[in-house]
């Protein structure tokens, strides 16, 4: 696998000087303790910092929220998995156990994981200039799909507003259940509206998807 690794140099546009960065940004838990859920955490934070700075200055009349919603199409999970499959990542990936044989190779979640911990593993090499030249040439696609009157506020976003813009409380998500294995979980989250006492059910395979299909569901009832 390691002999491997030039030719996702090539497609990354990229060569690490310290070649065991980018061995661990492929490197999923399940292989191994020493594994790339570090460089995950840097990447995601790396990655939200240079797709900001790239939609700023593309976006110069945009306002706070807009960019805020623009971005979030960006760095989504979907995406970066999209993207990792048009890298190949999945071919590159040390897997083990569960993982390994559940498909994890083409796991969303795997996917986009190991695509930040990639860029966090550029940055770590070459700094901030050579990851976002890199973030550049890997997301553009992407980048050059964003139509700013297209984006839509996410279910969450637009309760909130709603909720403000009527006066009321933010409403608040539990996590009811989680089920599932920890590489396809699934998620039962509550949305309470409390001064409407209203309570909806959102299910994903994130806390995160549940909790905007909690927020459509109680969306319906207030529209």
């Amino acid at each position: 696998m390691i002999s491997n690794l030039d030719k996702l140099e090539s497609i990354v546009g990229y060569h690490f000087l310290d070649s065991r960065l980018l061995d661990r940004a492929l490197t999923h838990r399940s292989f191994s303790g020493y594994n790339n859920e570090r460089l995950e955490f840097l990447g995601d934070s790396v990655l939200g910092v240079i797709v900001s700075t790239i939609l700023y200055r593309l976006y110069a009349e945009s306002e706070e929220g807009e960019l805020t919603r623009m971005r979030a199409q960006v760095v989504k999970k979907d995406t970066l998995a999209q993207i990792a499959r048009r890298l190949q990542l999945g071919n590159y990936l040390k897997l083990g156990g569960s993982a390994s044989k559940g498909g994890g190779a083409d796991n969303d979640s795997i996917l986009a994981d190991a695509l930040e911990s990639l860029i966090g593993a550029v940055y770590l090499d070459a700094g901030l200039e050579q990851a976002q030249i890199c973030v550049e040439e890997i997301f553009e696609e992407e980048l050059n799909a964003i139509d700013p009157r297209l984006t839509a506020k996410d279910p969450k976003t637009e309760l909130q507003e709603l909720l403000q813009g009527k006066g009321m409380l933010l409403p608040k998500y539990k996590v009811e259940s989680i089920s599932g294995s920890s590489h396809e979980p699934g998620f039962v989250v509550s949305c309470y509206v409390e001064e409407d006492q209203l309570v909806q059910i959102g299910t994903g395979p994130s806390r995160k998807s549940a909790e905007q299909a909690a927020a459509k569901n109680i969306l319906l009832i207030l529209r």
